[in-house]
C-alpha cells in the first residue's frame, strides 16, 4: 500500500508578499515624520530647561556673591549652580544643538541662540521661547 505524497507546498504567494511589503512601507512613512518631529520637539525642550537651569544659576550666583543687577558672570561661574554630571555641566556653554548660549547677565533672562531657534522654529514658534527670546 504505496500512497502518493502530497506533492503541494504551503506558502505564500509573491502577491501576498508584495501586498504585507506595501502595508508595512505604508506604516513606515506615516511613523518617520513624526518620529523625527518629536525628536526635534524634545530638542527645543532641552534647550528651553536649559535656559531655565542657567537664568535660576545666574541668580544663586548673584545673590551669593553680592552681584548687582547688570554684571556679567562667565559660565564657570555658574558652573558652581548647575547639578554636576548633566549635559548642561559639562557642556561648555553650549547647547544641545552645539551654539553657544552666549554671555549671562544679572537681572537679565539668558536667549536663545538665533541659529538653535532658526533650526527648530518649525516645533518651536517664538511663543515656545517666551521669556528666552
Amino acid at each position: 500500500m504505496l500512497r502518493k505524497l502530497n506533492t503541494k507546498h504551503a506558502g505564500f504567494t509573491l502577491v501576498e508578499i508584495m501586498i504585507v511589503v506595501a502595508i508595512i512601507a505604508l506604516l513606515a512613512a506615516i511613523a518617520v515624520p513624526n518620529f523625527l518631529r518629536s525628536r526635534k520637539r524634545s530638542q527645543a525642550t532641552q534647550v528651553l530647561e536649559d535656559l531655565r537651569i542657567l537664568d535660576s544659576a545666574v541668580d544663586q550666583y548673584a545673590i551669593e556673591n553680592a552681584k548687582l543687577s547688570g554684571m556679567n558672570p562667565v559660565f564657570a561661574d555658574l558652573q558652581n549652580y548647575i547639578k554636576t554630571g548633566t549635559r548642561l555641566y559639562s557642556s561648555g556653554n553650549a547647547d544641545i544643538l552645539g551654539s553657544s548660549f552666549g554671555t549671562f547677565t544679572v537681572d537679565t533672562p539668558p536667549k536663545v541662540n538665533g541659529t538653535t531657534f532658526a533650526a527648530l522654529s518649525d516645533v518651536a514658534p517664538a511663543g515656545f521661547w517666551s521669556p528666552y527670546k
